[in-house]
């Protein structure tokens, strides 16, 4: 017994599509969808600096610890440490480096 054909995309394609000479059948043209502008000052990710941080696992166990129990993520806590540090040597706030922009 022979294997059956395999299927090629451009057939299934082509199977699935209806034919436009059936009495009754319309096609209907669907106006393209618009684009969404994108945001003018883009993702966080896309202005933002990257910046590796290397901590001892103790270290790391604790802060991953605090943001556990407070329900938070290491990157609010660690925004939250800058402000403080930020703060204790008299420079702008996160908030207020943001606004000048």
């Amino acid at each position: 017994m022979s294997k059956p054909p395999k299927l090629s995309l451009a057939s299934i394609v082509a199977s699935a599509v209806p034919p436009t000479n059936r009495p009754g059948g319309e096609v209907i043209q669907l106006a393209p969808a618009k684009p969404q502008e994108p945001n003018p000052r883009g993702t966080l990710k896309e202005r933002a600096k990257q910046l590796s941080v290397y901590l001892e696992p103790p270290v790391y166990d604790q802060l991953r610890d605090i943001a556990y129990t407070e329900r938070t993520k290491i990157h609010q806590l660690m925004l939250e440490a800058l402000d403080l540090l930020f703060q204790k040597r008299g420079a702008l706030s996160i908030s207020q480096l943001n606004q000048s922009r």
